[in-house]
């Protein structure tokens, strides 16, 4: 059973920092739901956020900037049907949450009985996924300044060939405040960290990149002497990898996927396409193929916003749904698509808990929280000695899909060429290119080693950003197409 009282206590503080200082309470919030209620909408809600933010970066053995800001305001939201009206405002006032509300609801007619009918309060349920705190807080200025400096040096000591190096420390304490139209109060406090370590290395007059980093809903706390040291390792290791890499093969092969971050194939080529805005339009790849097979059997995906800590868990979304644990794809035939309010509704579904926006100033829509396929029983050794010549990539650079068709390419940062189920030496320039539904139905070992990014993703739909998880186990995947440099 879900305690009430963290979701209580919630509350408490989203009303400390969003309403009371403007002057305003609940009752100011139903009046402006009220206002809008007037006319015939099927939806409506208020969406306050409070957003205080921290970064700093070392460049050139120095901490060259630091940044502080606070941001705050107010969305308001009016759907009729398909229609969406909005309007935002970085002033918190009755008379401005009147104004937005009574510009909002002209997206459709004026009801016959105007006034609108009281709503049953209710607070919505939520989870306890993290912990309430302001991370910004947990370090002092000193202590962050240090920590960056620890990485230069750390990263420096490594190999000699190290010749820069650049680091980033980011903090976020963000709290929202949901309002709907059927009387619903939901709120959130979510604190977000992130440590990013990049290097170059140079080795006779070439010079290769490395990066790490990682983060996640906690306090500052988490980057240990340990967890420095790390990140440190993994950024040095792809630099000096690098370095001896020859021109990656070109041609369709097989191609064994390393365990975590790898699974960002997974959230553009298969994720995207199992949004609901698509599917209800028709345009996805996946539109209209619930209940059939999509991929291998074995191959099961999930959307899972309910893992503690995680970048991409949230304890309730941003339309102040519960996040879920929902299942996608179940040993390779679809079983649903991810929702948010308004296209669960149109497509006569139940919102699955991502309804999600990047602040006040945007409109929510269905989006990914941390998406993964489950593993399997292959040992990852296994996987790679199955390889008679193709190309095994551990970690992955950018990449870019076409939702509608489902095709991609992606770049592999770190990849190695293998004969005989040996690896024989490192490969750059290897590029990924197929189609996300077809590369499912090509998945032939899945690994026992699934494993979660480690906390560094960011989502861009449509003009919005929004902190995500991806995940997978080792998997080999026949006949996909590299794009090589050889």
């Amino acid at each position: 059973m879900i305690s009430r009282e963290p979701t209580i206590e919630r509350l408490a503080t989203a009303k400390s920092l969003l309403l009371t200082p403007f002057g305003l309470d609940e009752s100011h919030l139903t009046r402006a739901l009220n206002e809008i209620k007037a006319h015939q909408v099927d939806e409506a809600d208020l969406y306050f956020q409070y957003t205080r933010s921290e970064g700093w970066s070392l460049e050139e053995g120095i901490v060259k900037t630091g940044s502080f800001s606070i941001d705050q305001g107010v969305g308001v939201r009016a759907v009729s049907g398909e229609k969406t009206a909005f309007a935002y405002s970085d002033d918190i006032s009755e008379a401005s949450l009147l104004d937005a509300a009574r510009t909002v609801r002209t997206i459709s007619a004026a009801a016959q009985n105007k006034r609108a009918k009281a709503a049953t309060p209710k607070i919505a349920g939520g989870r306890k996924l993290y912990a309430g705190l302001d991370p910004i807080a947990t370090l002092d200025s000193t202590a962050k300044v240090e920590l960056l400096g620890k990485v230069e040096k750390l990263a420096r000591a490594k190999d000699p060939r190290i010749i820069q190096v650049m680091a980033g420390l980011a903090a976020e304490y963000d709290v929202v405040l949901v309002a709907r139209a059927d009387g619903t109060l939901a709120a959130d406090v979510r604190p977000l960290v992130r440590l990013s370590v990049t290097v170059i290395a140079e080795q006779k007059g070439r010079r290769e990149v490395g990066s790490s980093g990682g983060g996640g809903r906690f306090g500052l706390a988490y980057f240990t002497d340990a967890q420095i040291e790390d990140y440190v390792d993994q950024a040095v290791h792809a630099a000096l990898t690098n370095l001896d890499a020859r021109p990656a093969p070109a041609g369709e092969m097989t191609v064994v996927l390393g365990a975590g971050w790898p699974g960002i194939l997974l959230h553009e080529a298969i994720g995207h396409g199992l949004e609901g805005d698509f599917n209800r339009k028709g345009s996805s790849a996946f539109s209209g193929r619930i209940g059939q097979r999509v991929a291998a059997k074995g191959v099961t995906v999930l959307d899972d916003g309910t893992i503690a800590d995680r970048r991409g868990s949230l304890n309730v979304d941003d339309e102040g749904n519960p996040s879920q644990r929902n299942v996608l794809i179940e040993d390779g035939i679809l079983k649903g698509y991810i929702q948010d309010s308004m296209n669960a509704r149109l497509m006569g579904v139940k919102p699955t808990g991502n309804g999600r926006r990047e602040s006040y100033a945007h409109l929510p829509m269905p989006r990914m929280t941390n998406t993964y396929m489950l593993g399997g029983d292959k040992a990852p050794e296994e996987i790679i000695a199955s390889i008679k010549k193709g190309l095994y990539a551990p970690n992955f650079g950018g990449g870019q899909v076409d939702i509608t068709s489902g095709k991609f390419v992606f770049s592999a940062s770190e990849a190695y060429w293998v004969e005989n189920g040996k690896i024989q030496y490192p490969v750059k320039g290897a590029t990924l290119v197929g189609s996300g539904p077809e590369c499912l139905k090509r998945v032939s070992m899945i690994g026992n080693d699934m494993k979660l990014d480690p906390g560094v993703g960011t989502c861009g739909k449509e003009g919005q950003s929004v902190p995500v998880g991806v995940g997978q186990p080792t998997l080999r995947i026949d006949g996909l197409t590299v794009g090589g440099t050889a």
